[in-house]
């Protein structure tokens, strides 16, 4: 049985090629912070990882540097890129655009089951504060956020959304180790409340604030 951070593939699932497969999961470990920034790879260690050949894990890892989510150097050594504050404050600009949009497109169809799952969602970021486990923290403030924007029935948007997720991913765990990873609960109750009263500038205001404050944290 694989692991859910992107242990060896299904064998069985016949259906989904090999390399698409590793792809997924290798994107998952980025995602959600499971690799650190500057973390080394090879083709042949990847492949061992996933229980595959080296051609799937080689057409994972060039998906995966066409999305920015990996670096390959021009002798072959890959790694999870390692940001600068240029690269921050770039990622941040976009998210700054783009989830403010998504949010405001999502509150029509934003009902009470929804917001009462994100409050949930809230509830466990809280719950993961003091136990050390930075990914939970990552992978539940994205849950936190795509549940939301998924009601915005913007699909494009939200792909670029997660290409940014996708780059930041292993610089974001960094935040869980900061002073601001306790505000960030308080944050995300901004956006509840907009939500609730139906509140597009207040929603759009608390989306910007929550997603650039934490960003900032990490320029050196």
């Amino acid at each position: 049985m694989p692991a859910p951070d992107g242990g060896e593939v299904e064998r069985g699932d016949s259906r989904t090629p090999a390399h698409e497969q590793v792809y997924r999961r290798l994107r998952t470990r980025i995602l959600h912070g499971i690799l650190l920034p500057g973390q080394a790879m090879t083709i042949r260690g990847i492949a061992a990882d996933f229980g595959v050949s080296m051609t799937p894990a080689r057409e994972a890892v060039r998906r995966l540097a066409a999305e920015g989510a990996l670096k390959l150097s021009s002798s072959g050594r890959i790694t999870t890129p390692v940001l600068g504050n240029d690269r921050i404050e770039e990622l941040a600009a976009l998210r700054a655009l783009l989830e403010p949009e998504l949010s405001a497109r999502a509150l029509p169809r934003a009902h009470g089951a929804l917001i009462d799952r994100m409050a949930d969602i809230n509830d466990q970021i809280d719950g993961v504060l003091g136990s050390g486990d930075a990914v939970a923290y990552v992978r539940l403030n994205q849950e936190f956020h795509r549940n939301l924007y998924l009601r915005a029935q913007a699909p494009a948007m939200l792909a670029l959304v997660e290409t940014v997720w996708l780059q930041l991913g292993p610089s974001m765990r960094a935040l869980y180790s900061a002073d601001r990873r306790r505000a960030v609960t308080e944050s995300h109750r901004k956006i509840l409340g907009a939500l609730r009263a139906g509140d597009e500038p207040g929603l759009r205001l608390a989306v910007r604030a929550d997603v650039t404050s934490g960003l900032r944290m990490l320029l050196s």
